[in-house]
């Protein structure tokens, strides 16, 4: 079995720091004997349609109302539990084996969770036709071929190094009903035709509450809560102040708190911090007219004090990056930041014949954002370039680099980013390949020697050369002169003492189905 923890060079633990006295709010809603728990969400819901979510909020959900065959255990190493499986084995390089447990039921009457709608759910990933912005997490997929009611083997076109850890874990390999689905059109957005997990969706009003109620039939332990509320607040100042005010009872929060809430923490309420494997960049869009001189965007970078960002956006609870792989993982550049250099900026900015230039920064609200950005629009005014800043909502600011949205992207300059990553370092590169241009990749950079390394370091067998791999791929970055890279950050965020959470180790995730009252 492969139910092992990460190697010690892989794992990333967390740490708490807990403030509590006897509450006097209420932590846990009781209305007519109905536990309900209140949380935060920051988007509100586009598609509940698992290889095709495209919001927080959407991963959020999926996660509590769908099965997987493992999933991604709380708590502080990052480890995972059989979940819809009751066994799964690796049997060689290309063939995993797995047998569902008995009685998963699917609702809306369609009956019992089979094999037939597991190789159903993975192989509609991959399929051109359903356009899967996440289709890389199955990249390596050939078929299932099911074996029985209730068995079947996943077939691997070649070994697949990070299928553990950023694959069969996270939302893209949720099951979904194959009578549903195919009953619904063949794809869905916010009304899942059947579901499988802890909680089903219950109600929806947009903009303003996401409702989901306990599934009666769920095949494992029961639902801690009878309903969830989430309610969408994008902006972590309104969501503390919601906290406080006994409104909400979990929300990630700025780290501009952490200062006074370690010192005075909220009645009633637990603090917890956790290092994460976030990463944040600043990105350049190198095919907009005023960022194509590579001696522009090395300014840029050279100009850029990280330090003074951490200390004014994070309070000193972060570290700088040396790209986009955090510490403790493979793939990681142990190497020293680095350090600002206005001369040498100015110097390029006058090579280029750019005194006077002009630029816009996009960001996503946020009061640790808004500090990171004001740092840099100094920093770069230090070196004779003007920033204004962008501050953008969270519907709006997912849309900016996406050319499916529109041509927002051809008007992004500078953008302050911040994404969410897996144990695995292929989550962080798969982003920001040739085929992810005007997708993810919003730097519009492509580079094939990136992006052909990062296909091979998929099926690397041997760490060492992995390792070696995502290193180079970082330096590729660095050197493209299209990103700046800042920090991983820290996670923190405020919970009831009523409430017992479900973080995993990085802290911007939580398994919302587990969830319990304290």
């Amino acid at each position: 079995m492969f139910n092992q923890p990460l190697s010690r060079r892989h794992t990333l633990k967390g740490f708490a720091g807990a403030g509590a006295a006897a509450a006097l709010l209420p932590g846990v809603v009781r209305a007519e004997e109905m536990t309900v728990l209140r949380a935060r969400t920051l988007t509100d819901l586009k598609s509940l349609d698992p290889p095709l979510r495209s919001s927080p909020s959407d991963s959020d959900v999926v996660d509590a109302i769908y099965s997987r065959l493992i999933a991604f255990r709380p708590g502080d190493e990052w480890r995972w539990d059989l979940d819809a499986a009751e066994m799964i084995e690796q049997i060689d390089e290309t063939r995993i084996a797995f047998r569902l447990r008995q009685g998963i039921r699917w609702t809306g009457g369609y009956g019992e969770m089979t094999a037939e709608d597991v190789k159903f759910s993975f192989e509609r990933v991959i399929d051109p036709d359903l356009g899967a912005w996440s289709a890389s997490d199955w990249s390596a997929l050939d078929h299932v071929e099911v074996t029985g009611d209730l068995e079947g083997v996943i077939v691997l076109k070649e070994y697949f190094a990070p299928l553990w850890w950023s694959t069969l874990p996270w939302h893209t390999a949720a099951i979904v009903c194959k009578q549903a689905v195919e009953d619904a059109g063949g794809t869905f957005t916010t009304d899942p035709p059947a579901t499988s997990g802890r909680y089903m969706l219950k109600d929806w009003q947009p903009n303003q509450r996401i409702v989901l109620g306990r599934n009666p039939d769920y095949y494992g332990t029961p639902a801690g809560f009878d309903e969830i509320q989430l309610l969408p607040i994008d902006d972590e100042n309104a969501a503390e102040l919601a906290f406080v005010a006994g409104e909400i009872d979990f929300t990630r929060i700025p780290a501009s708190s952490l200062p006074r809430l370690r010192e005075d923490p909220p009645e009633g309420g637990v603090l917890v911090i956790k290092p994460t494997l976030d990463y944040t960049w600043l990105g350049m869009n190198v095919d907009n007219p005023v960022l194509q001189d590579i001696r522009i965007r090395r300014a840029i970078q050279q100009a850029i004090d990280v330090d003074q960002i951490l200390e004014a956006a994070y309070f000193g609870a972060a570290l700088p990056a040396t790209g986009i792989i955090g510490p403790g993982l493979l793939g990681h550049r142990d190497i020293e930041p680095p350090k600002p250099d206005p001369d040498a900026a100015r110097a390029l900015i006058a090579e280029a014949g750019a005194e006077g230039l002009v630029l816009t920064l996009d960001i996503l609200a946020s009061t640790t954002n808004a500090a990171t950005a004001q740092i840099i629009q100094s920093n770069l005014a230090d070196i004779g370039v003007e920033v204004s800043i962008n501050q953008n909502d969270a519907g709006h600011f997912w849309s900016l680099g996406s050319e499916s949205a529109g041509d927002m992207w051809k008007d992004v300059q500078l953008i302050l980013n911040t994404y969410n990553m897996a144990p695995d370092p292929s989550w962080a590169t798969a982003w920001f390949t040739c085929d992810q241009v005007g997708v993810w990749n919003w730097e519009r950079w492509c580079d094939q020697e990136f992006s052909d390394l990062n296909a091979s370091a998929l099926t690397e067998t041997d760490d060492a050369k992995r390792d070696e791999i995502y290193q180079h791929m970082q330096s590729l970055m660095w050197d493209s002169g299209a990103y700046a890279f800042i920090t991983h950050g820290v996670a923190p965020s405020l919970h009831r003492d009523t409430v017992k959470p479900a973080l995993l180790p990085d802290g911007t995730r939580f398994r919302l189905g587990e969830f319990e009252p304290a």
